[in-house]
């Protein structure tokens, strides 16, 4: 009898046959793990925009809250002042980072008195599955719909993330 020489088509199989098992197990654990990782992110954006809104109102107490996100960052090199205060990243003051589309917007004045800020999943189910607001009690609440939220009263009406 002769020596075989490599692997037959049924030994190729089989392996290939494995390896789609565990991708089909693996991808749908790998997009829940980045959904989470996106929603992370979210929280952490939302409770540095209420850090700097706060800093932003002490060195413009003339303007108060910022009236836009955009207010809140600048492009590098940046020199401060109301309309670009460079307190927060280019990627957030532009509104969408990390799956998530980001607003933020002072009101009542002026000098504006009030604030609250949104982040809203790009892609709900995909990006993310929650929204996230706050305002100038600097709680973060949570959408769990991934719904936008349209209006500082409608973040108030919404349960705190508990964290």
């Amino acid at each position: 009898m002769r020596k075989q020489k490599g692997f037959s088509l049924i030994e190729l199989l089989i392996v290939v046959a494995i390896i789609l098992i565990i991708a089909a197990i693996a991808i749908p654990n790998l997009m829940h793990a980045k959904i989470a990782a996106n929603e992370a992110s979210a929280v952490q954006s939302i409770k540095a925009i209420n850090a700097v809104e706060i800093t932003y109102s002490a060195a413009y107490p003339t303007v108060g809250y910022a009236p836009a996100l955009s207010n809140l960052g600048g492009m590098s090199p940046c020199t401060p002042s109301s309309n670009n205060a460079c307190l927060i990243g280019s990627d957030l003051a532009s509104g969408a980072k990390s799956g998530y589309l980001f607003t933020a917007v002072g009101s009542g004045g002026p000098p504006a008195s009030q604030y609250y800020a949104t982040a809203v999943p790009a892609t709900v189910n995909r990006t993310g599955v929650r929204s996230f607001c706050s305002f100038e009690d600097a709680l973060i609440r949570v959408q769990p719909t991934g719904a936008g939220i349209p209006s500082e009263a409608a973040c108030q009406a919404l349960l705190p993330l508990s964290q």
